[in-house]
């Protein structure tokens, strides 16, 4: 069983799922006119490398992936039944209206400003629920799982619950600066604590942001239950050196490892 796909109640038993974000793919194919690099061949060939999952972050203002791409992608992944398709970005932006038209598996809910150069922060609970429990709602009516892009504070994972997310994503920026320096382990506990708290509310949990070949699979090692890593910047970095192929194929590895 692909673990993107696996029931939730299984969260804690499955292997870490990879979903590689193409949007930096598309960040420089916009800087000419010329239609490559291919969104669209970046993602085959990270899906035949063995990635589980692709994902994207449309952002209002086209800078990277545009409403095209989505599109495109959604089209590439019915040849891909087993992989999981994720879209990202603020439900109060222009992300419900991909929600509706493709009814991809997966939603992340992030709050990014319209002009945000990167999603630096999560959700504020309870300051932001009423406005993200209807928008919630309407994505499980359409058989969408939504994932909430959150900070390791685990008092917040029983209002994640209360609201009917299905999961988190776990806001990794913090970690990837903390590793190898001496405020590692503590930062490290926060994650690991924060884990803990959400699956004892039922949730399932993904991560993402500075993820690396470097400090990858000491995360995976030391916070329990996660499901999906979604990785663009630094795999797109990778693969520009070591091909997309070979590089899914190590980060694979990375993940590997922490199962050992």
């Amino acid at each position: 069983m692909n673990p993107l796909m696996a029931p939730e109640s299984s969260a804690h038993e499955a292997r870490c799922a990879l979903s590689v974000n193409v949007n930096k793919v598309a960040l420089l194919r916009n800087t000419r006119h010329l239609g490559i690099p291919s969104v669209v061949r970046a993602a085959e060939l990270c899906l035949q490398a063995g990635a589980q999952g692709i994902t994207v972050h449309p952002r209002p203002d086209g800078r990277h992936i545009r409403s095209s791409d989505v599109q495109d992608l959604a089209q590439l992944l019915k040849a891909w039944p087993q992989a999981e398709y994720n879209i990202e970005g603020n439900p109060t932006q222009n992300l419900m209206d991909f929600v509706r038209q493709i009814r991809p598996h997966q939603v992340t809910f992030v709050p990014d400003s319209e002009d945000q150069f990167t999603s630096d922060h999560g959700w504020n609970l309870p300051a932001d629920m009423e406005r993200l429990r209807p928008l919630i709602e309407e994505c499980q009516s359409l058989s969408v799982r939504v994932s909430l892009f959150m900070d390791p504070l685990p008092d917040a994972m029983p209002l994640v619950a209360q609201l009917g997310a299905d999961r988190i994503e776990l806001y990794t920026e913090t970690y990837a600066s903390a590793y190898g320096t001496p405020r590692e382990p503590q930062v490290l506990a926060g994650f690991t604590v924060t884990a803990q708290a959400a699956l004892a509310q039922g949730l399932g949990i993904n991560a993402g942001h500075d993820l690396n070949r470097d400090n990858l699979t000491r995360f995976l090692r030391e916070v329990p239950g996660v499901r999906e890593v979604s990785i663009g910047h630094a795999l797109i970095a990778d693969a520009l050196e070591l091909g997309y192929a070979e590089t899914v194929r190590d980060y694979q590895r990375c993940i590997q490892r922490a199962y050992a």
